[in-house]
């Protein structure tokens, strides 16, 4: 990987176990990796719809931390609010050659909007989408 594109609204994290995950931490890290890093707000959810997935997860007793899938209405609202009217096309020239992730904090690719993306990437423009986990 040569390139980390962070697509969380917030770029810190609470608790010691995900400092590491705290932006300047994070860049520092990266930098001396040799990996670029590009913070992309633009892809973030908003306030308004991670609190309908804080929901979703509370009916089926689930913490943010150990979700496993994103509820349907926040899909929904994140697709037409944020996927749909984003232009990819910057991202797609941006990443150019690099071999790029995407990035957030769910540790189930499946339970982030991270997941979202990789899909439209691979749908429209053809990119191989491989998950990691730390």
């Amino acid at each position: 990987m040569t390139l980390l594109l962070d697509v969380r609204q917030r770029r810190g994290v609470r608790g010691a176990r995900y400092a590491w995950a705290n932006a300047a931490r994070l860049e520092a890290s990266l930098r001396q990796a040799g990996i670029g890093y590009q913070h992309l707000p633009e892809l973030a959810p908003t306030t308004a719809m991670r609190e309908v997935q804080y929901e979703a997860d509370a009916e089926r007793g689930e913490g943010k931390r150990d979700r496993t899938a994103l509820s349907p209405a926040y899909v929904e609202r994140y697709v037409e609010e944020v996927l749909d009217p984003a232009d990819l096309d910057p991202l797609i020239r941006f990443v150019g050659r690099a071999s790029a992730a995407l990035f957030c904090v769910e540790r189930d690719p499946a339970a982030c909007h991270r997941s979202l993306i990789a899909a439209r990437l691979a749908r429209d423009r053809g990119a191989r989408i491989v998950n990691l986990r730390a």
